[in-house]
């Protein structure tokens, strides 16, 4: 991110992010700098100080917030990634954990959907804000589910070049026990959930849910919701992947399926989903035309070939010029 800009309210704006949508890649205000320039995506995750310990600290204070869907399924929306709930006589599921130090709101707004036990969690990827929660959880009754490869980034330090962390391997009862390859189907609470391996997109473990009855697709972090998404290819993400998923959560949708996604607003549509799609699709379009050209990487970002979505897209601390050389490693 060599290309400069004043240190404007609008560049200082692209920094905000309500507490409502706190995650892995997005900052609230108070935990960065003003910006002064652009920033390569080490240099504004080390100026945040530690994100991780910024994720935790704001998890600590934050309220959950409860959405209500239909089909006895809720979202929790502030700790790490949206959580999907699903309620009855046989428990409740979890699909993704957010973030440990939330445990208390967690149980607080768990409680007030319904006093089932927690007795199981499907992770839909490897990711902190969707994982963290997992020994906690564990240890109120859940069984954890996930895709084979979420277990075996767990089981194992990992590094996120484009954080600039390391993460170490994850605790035993925080590890899904049960794994799946390709897609997995099972029964709870008298709903039918299907679950399905996306292949390389955001990562390569993830995976979405779908609440069959209700017509709710959890499609983890292959969508977020008003916002440039993160793609880790430190762990098999890929821009064509992530737009293969963006088609893929298409097909599995109607204009009648609520969409919940990884980060941004919790309850999504069809719509939206295109919305999506159809934004990473111009962007690599116009990052791919640039590289043919022979134009570097710095060039490209100084192009701002996102200019067209910066408006809608522009909400987090995956800024234009983070994506851009996000698009640009994967094509």
């Amino acid at each position: 991110m060599t290309a400069r800009e004043p240190a404007s309210g609008a560049a200082r704006e692209a920094f905000s992010l309500s507490r409502r949508g706190f995650c892995l890649c997005c900052l609230s205000a108070t935990a960065l700098p003003a910006a002064s320039g652009w920033l390569s995506p080490r240099s504004a995750f080390a100026q945040a100080r530690g994100i991780v310990d910024l994720m935790m600290a704001d998890a600590a204070r934050s309220p959950i917030r409860v959405h209500r869907l239909r089909g006895n399924v809720a979202v929790l929306e502030g700790s790490g990634g949206n959580v999907a709930v699903l309620t009855g006589p046989d428990g409740k599921l979890l699909v993704d954990a957010g973030i440990g130090v939330s445990r208390a709101q967690m149980l607080t707004a768990l409680n007030d959907l319904d006093d089932a036990p927690i007795t199981h969690l499907i992770n839909t990827h490897w990711h902190f804000d969707h994982v963290d929660g997992n020994a906690w959880l564990n240890a109120e009754g859940a069984e954890i589910l996930a895709h084979e490869k979420t277990r075996k980034h767990l089981m194992a330090a990992q590094r996120v070049d484009d954080w600039d962390h390391d993460f170490p391997a994850a605790p035993p009862n925080a590890l899904p026990k049960q794994v799946f390859a390709s897609e997995h189907e099972t029964t709870l609470n008298g709903s039918t959930l299907t679950l399905k391996h996306y292949g390389a997109a955001h990562t390569d473990s993830d995976i979405s849910v779908r609440f069959v009855e209700a017509d709710i697709l959890h499609t983890g972090d292959t969508f977020w919701n008003g916002m440039y998404p993160f793609i880790d290819y430190s762990t098999g993400g890929h821009i064509d992947g992530t737009i293969a998923a963006a088609e893929a959560n298409i097909a599995a949708t109607t204009d009648q399926t609520i969409v919940i996604p990884g980060h941004g607003a919790p309850v999504g549509t069809r719509a939206q989903l295109h919305d999506f799609h159809d934004m990473l699709v111009d962007v690599r379009a116009n990052v791919a035309a640039l590289k043919r050209r022979g134009l570097s990487l710095d060039a490209i970002v100084a192009a701002r070939p996102t200019a067209a979505h910066d408006g809608r897209w522009y909400r987090s601390v995956i800024t234009p010029a983070l994506f851009t050389r996000l698009v640009y490693e994967g094509v």
